[in-house]
Protein backbone atom coordinates (compact mmCIF):
# COMPACT_ATOMS: atom_id res chain seq x y z
CA UNK A 1 0.00 0.00 0.00
CA UNK A 2 2.43 2.79 -1.38
CA UNK A 3 -0.36 5.09 -3.13
CA UNK A 4 -3.39 6.77 -1.61
CA UNK A 5 -5.53 4.62 -4.32
CA UNK A 6 -4.55 1.47 -2.36
CA UNK A 7 -4.99 2.85 0.80
CA UNK A 8 -8.37 3.70 0.03
CA UNK A 9 -8.91 0.45 -1.53
CA UNK A 10 -7.86 -1.42 1.35
CA UNK A 11 -10.30 1.26 3.63
CA UNK A 12 -13.04 0.11 1.82
CA UNK A 13 -12.40 -3.28 2.47
CA UNK A 14 -11.92 -2.93 6.56
CA UNK A 15 -15.50 -0.91 6.12
CA UNK A 16 -16.83 -4.21 4.85
CA UNK A 17 -15.34 -6.34 7.43
CA UNK A 18 -12.48 -7.74 5.96
CA UNK A 19 -10.40 -9.09 8.25
CA UNK A 20 -6.88 -9.47 5.93
CA UNK A 21 -7.88 -5.65 4.79
CA UNK A 22 -7.45 -4.80 8.78
CA UNK A 23 -4.28 -6.64 9.02
CA UNK A 24 -2.81 -5.30 6.53
CA UNK A 25 -3.81 -1.83 7.28
CA UNK A 26 -2.31 -2.35 10.45
CA UNK A 27 0.69 -3.67 9.08
CA UNK A 28 1.06 -0.60 6.69
CA UNK A 29 0.45 1.83 9.52
CA UNK A 30 2.06 0.20 12.65
CA UNK A 31 5.97 2.09 11.62
CA UNK A 32 3.65 5.25 11.98
CA UNK A 33 2.13 4.59 15.05
CA UNK A 34 5.20 2.90 16.89
CA UNK A 35 7.12 6.14 16.06
CA UNK A 36 4.40 8.28 17.37
CA UNK A 37 3.57 6.56 20.55
CA UNK A 38 7.44 6.10 21.13
CA UNK A 39 8.02 9.77 21.02
CA UNK A 40 5.23 11.20 22.96
CA UNK A 41 4.26 8.23 25.02
CA UNK A 42 3.30 9.02 28.38
CA UNK A 43 6.39 8.31 30.90
CA UNK A 44 5.88 4.81 32.23
CA UNK A 45 2.83 3.81 29.87
CA UNK A 46 3.42 0.42 27.84
CA UNK A 47 4.08 1.00 24.50
CA UNK A 48 2.45 -1.41 23.28
CA UNK A 49 -0.70 -0.68 25.40
CA UNK A 50 -0.95 2.39 24.04
CA UNK A 51 -0.27 1.28 20.43
CA UNK A 52 -3.10 -1.22 20.74
CA UNK A 53 -5.46 1.60 21.88
CA UNK A 54 -4.29 4.09 19.21
CA UNK A 55 -5.85 1.26 16.52
CA UNK A 56 -8.78 0.86 18.94
CA UNK A 57 -9.66 4.59 18.09
CA UNK A 58 -9.12 4.35 14.13
CA UNK A 59 -11.06 1.31 13.57
CA UNK A 60 -13.90 2.34 15.80
CA UNK A 61 -13.76 6.20 14.02
CA UNK A 62 -12.75 4.88 10.73
CA UNK A 63 -16.32 5.41 9.98
CA UNK A 64 -15.72 8.98 10.82
CA UNK A 65 -13.03 9.34 8.27
CA UNK A 66 -14.09 11.83 5.20
CA UNK A 67 -11.25 11.64 2.92
CA UNK A 68 -10.39 15.09 3.00
CA UNK A 69 -6.92 14.89 4.63
CA UNK A 70 -4.48 12.41 3.81
CA UNK A 71 -5.15 8.86 5.78
CA UNK A 72 -2.04 9.12 7.30
CA UNK A 73 -2.97 12.61 8.70
CA UNK A 74 -5.92 11.50 10.35
CA UNK A 75 -4.75 8.19 11.88
CA UNK A 76 -1.49 10.48 12.90
CA UNK A 77 -3.54 12.63 14.96
CA UNK A 78 -5.76 10.30 16.67
CA UNK A 79 -2.47 8.71 17.69
CA UNK A 80 -0.75 12.37 18.96
CA UNK A 81 -4.28 12.65 20.78
CA UNK A 82 -4.31 9.25 22.41
CA UNK A 83 -0.89 9.90 23.75
CA UNK A 84 -2.10 13.56 25.00
CA UNK A 85 -4.81 11.89 26.67
CA UNK A 86 -2.54 9.38 28.83
CA UNK A 87 -0.48 12.29 29.58
CA UNK A 88 -2.93 13.94 31.39
CA UNK A 89 -4.50 10.95 33.21
CA UNK A 90 -1.43 10.25 34.81
CA UNK A 91 -1.09 13.95 35.74
CA UNK A 92 -4.34 13.61 37.36
CA UNK A 93 -3.66 10.05 38.98
CA UNK A 94 0.34 10.23 39.02
CA UNK A 95 1.70 6.98 40.35
CA UNK A 96 5.21 6.32 41.42
CA UNK A 97 7.07 2.98 41.43
CA UNK A 98 10.59 2.63 43.18
CA UNK A 99 11.98 1.64 39.58
CA UNK A 100 11.21 5.53 38.83
CA UNK A 101 13.11 6.85 41.66
CA UNK A 102 17.12 7.87 41.84
CA UNK A 103 19.05 5.16 44.25
CA UNK A 104 18.99 8.07 46.36
CA UNK A 105 15.67 8.81 46.50
CA UNK A 106 14.57 4.75 47.02
CA UNK A 107 17.45 5.18 50.17
CA UNK A 108 15.39 8.65 51.12
CA UNK A 109 12.11 6.81 50.78
CA UNK A 110 13.01 3.53 52.62
CA UNK A 111 14.47 5.26 55.32
CA UNK A 112 11.52 7.84 55.76
CA UNK A 113 9.30 4.46 56.43
CA UNK A 114 11.03 2.71 58.39
CA UNK A 115 11.84 5.79 60.62
CA UNK A 116 7.86 6.93 60.73
CA UNK A 117 6.66 3.39 61.86
CA UNK A 118 9.09 3.93 64.69
CA UNK A 119 9.02 7.67 65.52
CA UNK A 120 6.17 9.87 66.49
CA UNK A 121 4.10 12.66 64.13
CA UNK A 122 7.04 14.97 65.28
CA UNK A 123 8.65 13.89 61.35
CA UNK A 124 5.56 15.01 59.85
CA UNK A 125 5.24 18.13 61.73
CA UNK A 126 9.43 18.88 60.91
CA UNK A 127 8.19 18.12 57.35
CA UNK A 128 5.32 20.31 57.21
CA UNK A 129 7.01 23.37 58.47
CA UNK A 130 9.80 22.93 56.06
CA UNK A 131 7.78 23.17 53.28
CA UNK A 132 5.84 25.93 54.44
CA UNK A 133 9.16 27.92 55.05
CA UNK A 134 11.08 27.00 51.63
CA UNK A 135 7.45 28.17 50.47
CA UNK A 136 7.43 31.52 52.11
CA UNK A 137 10.72 31.66 50.11
CA UNK A 138 8.58 32.22 46.84
CA UNK A 139 7.33 34.97 45.36
CA UNK A 140 3.56 35.48 45.74
CA UNK A 141 2.46 34.24 42.54
CA UNK A 142 4.83 30.68 42.35
CA UNK A 143 3.09 30.74 45.92
CA UNK A 144 -0.14 30.82 44.53
CA UNK A 145 0.59 28.19 42.33
CA UNK A 146 2.42 25.97 44.29
CA UNK A 147 -0.45 26.11 46.40
CA UNK A 148 -3.46 25.65 44.09
CA UNK A 149 -1.89 22.57 42.38
CA UNK A 150 -0.23 20.96 44.81
CA UNK A 151 -2.37 21.09 47.87
CA UNK A 152 -5.52 22.66 46.58
CA UNK A 153 -5.71 19.79 43.62
CA UNK A 154 -6.62 22.29 40.96
CA UNK A 155 -6.58 21.39 37.29
CA UNK A 156 -4.63 23.93 34.74
CA UNK A 157 -8.33 25.24 33.62
CA UNK A 158 -9.49 25.64 37.22
CA UNK A 159 -6.02 27.74 37.86
CA UNK A 160 -6.66 29.70 34.71
CA UNK A 161 -10.37 30.77 35.63
CA UNK A 162 -9.23 31.47 38.94
CA UNK A 163 -6.24 33.63 38.27
CA UNK A 164 -7.17 34.64 34.66
CA UNK A 165 -3.52 33.52 33.36
CA UNK A 166 -3.76 31.77 30.17
CA UNK A 167 -2.98 27.78 30.03
CA UNK A 168 0.78 28.42 29.04
CA UNK A 169 1.23 30.82 31.90
CA UNK A 170 0.08 28.19 34.52
CA UNK A 171 2.21 25.87 33.24
CA UNK A 172 5.07 27.56 32.80
CA UNK A 173 4.77 29.29 36.03
CA UNK A 174 3.65 26.11 37.60
CA UNK A 175 6.84 24.23 36.35
CA UNK A 176 9.42 27.09 37.59
CA UNK A 177 7.82 27.50 41.30
CA UNK A 178 8.22 23.28 41.17
CA UNK A 179 12.08 23.97 40.31
CA UNK A 180 13.12 27.27 42.62
CA UNK A 181 11.35 24.78 45.49
CA UNK A 182 14.06 22.11 44.51
CA UNK A 183 17.01 24.46 44.40
CA UNK A 184 15.79 25.77 47.40
CA UNK A 185 15.57 22.01 49.15
CA UNK A 186 19.06 21.18 47.51
CA UNK A 187 20.38 24.36 49.24
CA UNK A 188 18.47 23.30 52.44
CA UNK A 189 19.68 19.83 52.16
CA UNK A 190 23.44 21.16 51.93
Amino acid sequence: MDTPKEVSACLKRVKKNDQEAARQLVDHLTPMVTKIVKSRRPWRSAEEDLTQEVYKKVFLKLDQYSGEVPFHHWVSRIAVSTCIDHLRAQRRRPEYRFADLTETESDQLQNNLVDNRDESSSNTYADRDLINNLISKLNADDQRVIKLVHFEQKTTAQISALTGWNFSTVKVRSFRARNKLKKLLAEHNS
